[in-house]
């Protein structure tokens, strides 16, 4: 498993940052970073667009579901089999919307592994990760915009201008992921003096619990991390933004 990932995933991502490194004039690894995680997001387009008319589509049924959990509320299996068969009937599988979850953290990994072993290997590519076709830049110039060094984590003891900008860097990435949690919530049902609703409630959950493993991660990892997931959390954004405008403006 691990050869299937490094030959299909680390490896190409490795030699498209490399490439993209080397194109660039000013040899800007922040930018270089910016750039394949654009290719990424337009790569994952179709399962991204996917996941988005899924969750719409979920929170349409919404009502229905609560209907039917309220209805066999006292039966869990006749319960289970009512919501079955209505995602059957619906053509709706509650799953489907996780496939381009799984992509994400996939290539987040991937990333990860490119930041660390750069870092460890001391900002020198190594040659035997390197396609034929690809030129060999020796020592990486790590910094993003002259401020950010992108195989560092925050040293919280010891502040400087640079982790004080990799600090912002961060909390960034944690506000927008907490802008797209909260775009992609169901919206709040009528009070009722039923069981809380379970969705509404995990999809609240996640609206904090998103922004604080952001957090986690860009301090606790290389900044590079946090770049990548700024970019990717403000292309998803942009992108429900469109999705979901698109039935209004056809109507």
């Amino acid at each position: 498993m691990s050869l299937l990932f490094d030959a299909l995933v680390y490896k190409p991502l490795y030699n498209l940052l490399i490439f993209i490194y080397n194109t660039l004039p000013f040899h800007d690894f922040g930018i270089a970073i910016i750039l394949v995680t654009l290719i990424i997001k337009f790569f994952l387009v179709p399962l991204s667009k996917k996941q988005i008319e899924s969750q719409k589509k979920m929170q349409e049924m919404q009502p229905k579901i609560k209907e039917i959990q309220e209805k066999y509320k006292k039966d869990k299996e006749k319960q289970s089999k009512a919501l079955m068969e209505f995602y059957k009937t619906n053509k709706t599988n509650p799953f489907s919307g996780c496939l381009p979850t799984i992509f994400q953290l996939i290539f987040l990994i991937a990333i990860y592994r490119v930041l660390f072993n750069i870092s460890n290997s001391g900002l020198l590519v190594d040659p035997k990760e390197l396609y034929a076709f690809v030129a060999n830049p020796g020592q990486i110039n790590q910094y993003f915009l002259g401020l950010v060094d992108l195989s560092r984590t925050v040293n919280l003891g010891h502040l400087t201008i640079g982790s004080i900008a990799q600090i912002i860097l961060i909390v960034l990435a944690a506000v927008a992921q907490y802008f797209q949690m909260k775009m992609i919530m169901p919206p709040k049902p009528a009070k009722s003096s039923g069981t809380p609703d379970l969705a509404s409630t995990m999809s609240t959950q996640m609206m904090y619990l998103g922004p604080l493993l952001t957090l986690f991660i860009g301090i606790k990892f290389p900044a590079g991390l946090a770049l990548y997931w700024l970019v990717s959390t403000i292309f998803a954004i942009i992108q429900q933004k469109q999705l979901t405008k698109k039935p209004v403006e056809e109507k």
